[in-house]
């Protein structure tokens, strides 16, 4: 019987080719589950922007001690990569089917006219990845920011891949071999890009697996050995000792010569600076890193000139004869390329090996050294709250330092000491007020609010919870069916009335344009007519009623029947008959001038000419009320608005004061909320914050 090998053959052929297409279908299963993977790795990473302080760069320095100081602060950088490529490769079947989890991304991004700088880490890398920052760059700041967009319906895109031109373990040249920051010539490329433009390098970043090591130790041992780069890289291995195997058993046998020594090669200096780059670079840990450059410009062209000169900035790495170089794809619109720099998605074909010098000589922060002028800085350095952060009392706001958040407090006994917040429009001023008095309202506590806007009074009422209703006083004079009666010249005791007296005075120079035009006759005249106003407790009169005194002889007796102060009798009793008629008549037209203003104003006149006021100042403070004053200088003009303030901050320093009578520990705070705080005081502000302390009335 012949033994037949074809049907053998043919089964095993068969197998063959359903192992071969099993393993097609089943690579293709896994490019779908990997791309899969990475979409949803992309919803679970963090997007970080890093800021830096433009700060500590000494000028006057020597290049070479200029030069030292850059690379000292490359340096923090290099051992910030150094423990990322520390961090083991995933291993193992889930990492092989899904694809690695572990990628960052580091990016320079020119994004509306800002050069900035941004990391997408896993949010299981995030604390570790900002511990580390930290570690090496205190100063930094660090914030969740959304996703940017460099992208534009009417941009063209076109895209780029870095990759180098011989194996990944050659090295190229670092910020210790350059004489420059790198950075800036990365940077300076992208100022270049229009404020209508983008422009963004990425770098995805992985620790890279021990093997990568393996080629550049070889080739550096052989060439210790005598071997040129030629020889290292293409002789000696596994092919080559077969062929000569098989070439050995093939030949004739001849007569056996004695072997001449090969001649020896003698390094030369820069095939020994090549060994020297190989054993330094397989020193550190690496990292694989895809590089992409991505351009959105307006035409193909300008696009297409903004990447090549990104591109070309990387040239200052290039070692080109006996070290590596990077070089880049034709520039294209690839939906590929552009899917991947959105999803950061690491791309196997495009891999590279970087040592962590060499990924901290292409990406770190900003330095206080880099010229280019479009860098987004930090503008203020953050600070750690306070060891001894109040547990208790309202809160200001929230401290975020280097993530880690903690509440802000005020305790009651440091409100007492007054509160006074600057800034620019628009810093939100009149938002931490809001935030404030709102917790005062509902913690119970008293308040009122003056308010020369309007919006700041409504958000209020729009906040007072239910139980508190019946506490409200909404004093808004705008409202001219309801008119609320404020009367300044209402003083129980002599000391308030010398105080009120003054206080009005005061409100006359902080209204006129010019305080010269009030002297030493308008306070005296007045002083003496207001006085005689206050006379009666049970009657008082009103600054309505200031031009009438003056003019009409017959009123002044009615009003002189309950002034008991012999020094005001003799002003109306002797001293104004005495006044020539020509100084009489040149000064009341000058006093009623300054009055008539108000009084003239039909909605001011209903609301300071009442003899009583429409709530009591000391029963609002001790009652814990809330007192809402609406003065919007919209509605009621900007001099009423401010007379209005002015009374009503009187009236309740007059209640504050007071207090004198009452026990401290009855005391209860109030809180005085004032926005345009500078249009509602006069110069005797320094007693409410001296003396209004003691008698718990707190200004914000």
């Amino acid at each position: 019987m012949v033994f037949d090998p074809v049907p053998m053959l043919l089964t095993a052929a068969f197998w063959l080719l359903v192992l071969a297409g099993a393993m097609g279908v089943l690579f293709v299963i896994r490019a779908v589950v990997r791309k899969h993977a990475a979409l949803a790795r992309t919803f679970d990473a963090v997007v970080l922007q890093i800021l830096v302080p433009k700060e500590g760069a000494e000028q006057g320095k020597a290049p070479e001690q200029r030069m030292e100081q850059i690379r000292e602060a490359i340096a923090k950088t290099e051992a910030f990569f150094g423990s990322l490529g520390g961090l083991r490769a995933q291993r193992g079947f889930r990492s092989w089917w899904t694809g690695r989890s572990d990628c960052l991304a580091f990016e320079i991004v020119a994004h509306r006219g800002q050069v900035k700088f941004y990391v997408s880490v896993p949010r299981a890398y995030q604390t570790y990845l900002e511990q580390q920052l930290h570690a090496q760059e205190p100063n930094a700041y660090i914030e969740e920011a959304k996703d940017y967009n460099i992208f534009s319906p009417t941009n063209v895109i076109v895209g780029t891949t870095l990759t180098f031109k011989r194996p990944g373990y050659f090295p190229v040249k670092t910020f210790k071999e350059l004489d420059a920051d790198p950075l800036g010539a990365l940077t300076n490329a992208m100022s270049k890009v229009a404020a209508t433009e983008g422009a963004a390098i990425q770098y995805v970043v992985r620790s890279a697996r021990r093997e990568w090591r393996t080629g550049g130790v070889r080739i550096a041992s052989k060439m210790q050995q005598g071997k040129t780069l030629d020889q290292a890289m293409h002789g000696g291995g596994f092919w080559s000792s077969v062929a000569k195997g098989f070439s050995s058993a093939s030949g004739k046998k001849k007569d056996v010569v004695a072997p001449t020594p090969p001649k020896e090669h003698r390094l030369s200096p820069m095939e020994e600076k090549l060994v020297k780059g190989l054993e330094e670079k397989a020193s550190k840990s690496g990292l694989d890193v895809n590089i992409r450059i991505i351009v959105a410009a307006p035409d193909n062209a300008r696009a297409t000139m903004h990447l090549q000169g990104i591109a070309q900035s990387f040239a200052q790495y290039n070692i080109y004869q006996y070290g590596n170089m990077f070089v880049g794809g034709i520039p294209m619109s690839s939906r590929r390329i552009i899917t991947q720099f959105i999803h950061r998605t690491f791309d196997e074909r495009k891999r590279i090996v970087l040592n962590a010098e060499e990924m901290a000589s292409v990406w770190h922060l900003p330095l206080p050294m880099t010229e280019s002028p479009t860098i987004q800085w930090l503008t203020a350095r953050r600070l750690p709250p306070p060891v001894h952060m109040p547990q208790e009392g309202v809160i200001l706001g929230e401290s975020i330092y280097r993530g880690k958040r903690t509440l802000v407090r005020m305790k009651p006994v440091d409100r007492r000491r007054h509160m006074y917040m600057i800034g620019t429009t628009g810093t939100g001023k009149t938002t931490i007020m809001e935030n404030m008095c709102v917790q005062d309202i509902r913690a119970g506590e008293g308040v009122c609010v003056i308010d020369p806007h309007g919006e700041f009074a409504e958000h209020m009422l729009a906040n007072v919870p239910k139980e508190r209703a019946d506490d409200v006083i909404y004093f808004d004079p705008a409202d001219v069916e309801r008119p609320v009666g404020l009367n300044m010249l209402e003083a129980d005791t002599p000391e308030a009335m010398d105080f009120a007296t003054q206080e009005m005075i005061s409100i006359f120079y902080k209204l006129v344009t010019d305080p010269s035009m009030i002297g030493p006759m308008f306070e005296h005249y007045m002083r003496n007519a207001m006085l005689t106003l206050m006379s009666n407790p049970e009657h008082p009169g009103t600054i309505v009623e200031i031009p009438r005194i003056l003019t009409d002889k017959e009123y002044q007796a009615l009003k002189l029947k309950t002034v008991s102060d012999p020094i005001i009798r003799a002003f109306w009793e002797k001293e104004l008959p005495q006044t020539s008629g020509q100084t009489k008549g040149e000064m009341l037209p000058y006093l009623v001038s300054k009055i008539g203003r108000f009084i003239e104003n039909t909605m001011m006149r209903n609301i300071i000419g009442q003899e009583r006021s429409g709530f009591d100042f000391r029963a609002v403070m001790d009652q814990r009320k809330i007192l809402i004053c609406n003065l919007s200088k919209g509605k009621l003009g900007e001099m009423n608005a401010n007379l209005l303030g002015l009374i009503i901050v009187t009236k309740l320093q007059m209640a504050a004061l007071a207090r004198a009578n009452m026990p401290e520990h009855e005391r209860k705070d109030f809180y005085l909320y004032i926005d345009e705080f500078q249009n509602f005081v006069t110069d005797s502000i320094a007693t409410i914050l001296s003396e209004a302390r003691k008698y718990k009335l707190d200004l914000i």
